[in-house]
């Protein structure tokens, strides 16, 4: 668990989970063109693999494995991004909102992940 400023609690297994989770039911919803059936492949894969890498990275069995760990699950959260960014949203306001939520979540956790790796990195911390 992680402790944020206002001493709530969070759990990051559990938001990327939920961040995956939610990618999945926004590409369902959108209109069924070849780029977005496309675009949406990619970014399902991606934004799975950022809590797939997250919990391989809690099992690390060297400091080593954890960075290599987390730089990658840091990496689908920005390749997730991407993708997002790429799908067409034009034919409905509401999907266009909704694709800016996930892509500030998937800037937000690539923003925690790459915290936990400077502090891991720089402050000998494993």
């Amino acid at each position: 668990m992680i402790k944020i400023e206002n001493n709530k609690k969070f759990d990051l297994e559990e938001r990327t989970f939920e961040f995956a989770r939610k990618v999945r039911n926004f590409v369902k919803t959108l209109s069924k063109t070849l780029s977005n059936f496309e675009d949406s492949k990619q970014v399902v894969r991606s934004s799975g693999s950022v809590g797939a890498n997250y919990i391989e990275e809690n099992e690390s069995l060297s400091k080593k494995d954890f960075i290599m760990r987390i730089k990658i699950s840091r990496k689908e959260a920005k390749e997730s991004r991407y993708w997002l960014k790429l799908l067409d949203t034009q034919d409905n306001p509401a999907h266009g909102k909704e694709k800016q939520v996930l892509i500030q979540e998937s800037s937000e956790l690539m923003n925690i992940l790459g915290t936990i790796l400077r502090k891991v990195e720089y402050k000998n911390e494993f």
